[in-house]
């Protein structure tokens, strides 16, 4: 499948998990963070979200709204979720109770719109990096299409070293740049979690940004903030310098 993006924004890349619930929302939402700070005008894109609930009369999903809150460019959500899916299961499976089918080109349109209007983008996947979307896709055909440079977001626990190099194998086989990795620890009681973390930085041909920490106490924003200060997002290649009007 070949690459077909146009409008291509100074900088992006599509975050990509070694498993469902295992952080990409935090990691996404904090390079959004660091974008901003840097002055950039920044967006976030969810293409597909499973899970929904109805709200002051509009349906939200928590991940794409944690993204929304972090980027600097106000964008309406047919854009940033085209496909908004009210139950939280796989997403092919969500889609065809509602009668929908996911459809790669119109995600591909709405990121061509985003990327217009933004100088950085940051597209978060949906579970792991080949997660079926419809009778024929996955995210990992979305991811190709997309084109852009990954950043693989490692759950720490037990067996994430396997699924680490294996996604970083299905990343590399799709064509794909690897531009980096996060450690975010999944299960805080993790047995050896430095050593693991070693084990991979040998194996993983990219820059490791960085190691996130537990942090259950703190609300959505704060947390967000908090894992952005354990992460060095400018060992990503294309990462925007910050604005001259931001350094006074």
């Amino acid at each position: 499948m070949s690459k077909v993006i146009a409008n291509t924004p100074k900088a992006a890349w599509f975050i990509a998990g070694t498993d469902t619930e295992i952080g990409k929302t935090l990691i996404a939402g904090a390079l959004l963070h660091g974008l901003t700070k840097t002055g950039v005008r920044s967006a976030g894109m969810k293409p597909v979200a499973a899970g929904a609930e109805l709200r002051d009369g509009a349906w939200h999903n928590d991940d794409a709204d944690v993204l929304a809150a972090e980027a600097s460019v106000p964008l309406p959500q047919e854009l940033t979720t085209p496909f908004l899916l009210r139950q939280a299961t796989a997403p092919h499976i969500a889609a065809e109770q509602e009668q929908r089918t996911i459809e790669l080109a119109h995600i591909l349109s709405c990121y061509q719109q985003i990327a217009a209007l933004a100088d950085a983008v940051v597209v978060e996947g949906v579970g792991g990096f080949r997660v079926p979307l419809n009778d024929t896709h996955d995210t990992a055909d979305l991811a190709q299409q997309l084109g852009l440079p990954v950043v693989l977001v490692v759950g720490l626990r037990l067996g994430c070293i396997s699924h680490a190099l294996l996604t970083a194998e299905a990343i590399a086989a799709r064509g794909l740049r690897l531009a980096g990795w996060v450690a975010n620890t999944v299960d805080a009681a993790m047995l050896n979690a430095d050593a693991n973390i070693a084990a991979l930085k040998s194996r993983i041909d990219a820059p490791f940004l960085g190691h996130v920490p537990r942090m259950d106490e703190l609300p959505a924003r704060a947390l967000v903030e908090a894992a952005a200060s354990h992460l060095d997002f400018s060992r990503l290649p294309d990462w925007p310098r910050p604005s001259a009007a931001n350094l006074i």
